[in-house]
């Protein structure tokens, strides 16, 4: 497994995107709406950053701004096998959001951890 991206949550995914390739010289790689979101990639390099803005006041985004403000949501790191990843965090216990992948942006297969199980951070598998 190797880092993949940190999911940023926004209420401007643009705005925040312009900030990040203005002070950081980032470029957008990749741009969707996807799920009720606005999702823009930008890469990093050795990863992305991926911007979330909910287009809609019920998703899961939206609510993590309610709650939270803009900040980091989740780490995705890339797994080339993500049923053997599903499987091997299960022989640990780990409480699964998803039991199994998911359509994800961008295309990939995707699946997430609870966060209880993971020192508080949600993490998020995903498969190219």
């Amino acid at each position: 497994m190797q880092f993949d991206h940190a999911g940023v949550a926004t209420d401007d995914a643009m705005g925040m995107a312009e900030l990040y390739g203005d002070l950081f010289g980032l470029e957008i790689a990749h741009e969707e709406e996807f799920d009720g979101m606005h999702v823009v990639f930008l890469d990093v390099g050795n990863g992305y950053f991926e911007l979330l803005e909910p287009l809609d006041s019920g998703g899961t985004i939206a609510r993590f701004l309610a709650n939270r403000g803009t900040g980091i949501h989740h780490f995705g790191l890339a797994t080339e096998d993500i049923d053997a990843a599903l499987d091997r965090v299960r022989e640990y216990e780990v409480r699964l959001i998803d039991e199994e992948p998911r359509p994800g942006a961008w295309g990939h297969e995707v699946a997430f951890l609870h966060p209880k199980d993971t020192g508080g951070v949600l993490v998020e598998f995903v498969q190219h």
